[in-house]
């Protein structure tokens, strides 16, 4: 890998976006891919596909062979809620790879005797996210069940395109928050990607059969998401 690839592949981590280390092994030149580049026929496919699986390997395409070497973000959780059920999806996701962190401005809620070893941020959603934006590597769950707390940081995550949004509530709950994001400025579009109720719909009933439910289905959306990637050609 030469210098300049290497700092490019350096400040796209930094940044928390993919990029594809792509090598051609016939004649050993190589280029950097960005998710949002476009690349034409086969190529395009390969490329296309190790988005999506974060999978580095060689790929036949036009009569050359080439390897691609995927860099992608590591996943993670945003929870916005010190609650019973944050308190069983911390080890949950720390064991699946998503690091978790919880937003909470309640301070009798976001303790760090609650949430031992968790990144805690005892804030509003509007000053953590200001400093710790979202993106399209994160997911984030809302479970406070207070539209003072939880609307800014959904409004947020569908802003972000973060691969998984839920929130807590039932459809009687939710339909009245669905009309506060469309008056906050969200699309109807946007809001149809937000899982609600959370969970996969498993019978959970308990907080911690509500984590399962919950992390199954994030773990779900991040193996099933669309990277943004287009092969030219391919639609939209």
């Amino acid at each position: 890998m030469d210098i300049a690839s290497l700092k490019t592949l350096n400040a796209e981590r930094r940044a928390r976006r993919a990029a594809i280390l792509l090598t051609d092994l016939g004649d050993g030149s190589s280029r950097i891919v960005h998710e949002h580049d476009e690349v034409a026929g086969e190529l395009g496919e390969a490329v296309a596909r190790a988005f999506r699986t974060g999978n580095s390997g060689s790929a036949e395409a036009g009569g050359r062979s080439y390897f691609l070497n995927v860099h992608l973000p590591q996943p993670r959780l945003v929870v916005v809620g010190a609650v019973h059920i944050s308190q069983a999806l911390a080890p949950m996701a720390r064991i699946a790879g998503y690091p978790l962190e919880i937003i909470d401005p309640r301070t009798a809620f976001a303790s760090a005797d609650r949430f031992p070893d968790i990144t805690l941020h005892a804030e509003w959603p509007e000053s953590v996210l200001a400093e710790h934006p979202l993106d399209s590597y994160t997911a984030l769950a809302a479970v406070t069940h207070d539209p003072k707390i939880d609307d800014f940081a959904l409004k947020a995550a569908l802003d972000a395109k973060c691969f998984y949004v839920g929130a807590l509530g039932s459809r009687k709950t939710h339909a009245n928050r669905v009309e506060r994001l469309l008056a906050l400025g969200a699309t109807a579009e946007e809001v149809e990607r937000i899982h609600a109720p959370i969970g996969l719909d498993i019978g959970a009933a308990s907080p911690a059969e509500i984590a399962v439910a919950v992390l199954a289905q994030l773990i779900r959306a991040f193996h099933a998401r669309g990277s943004g990637f287009k092969s030219k050609g391919e639609a939209a």
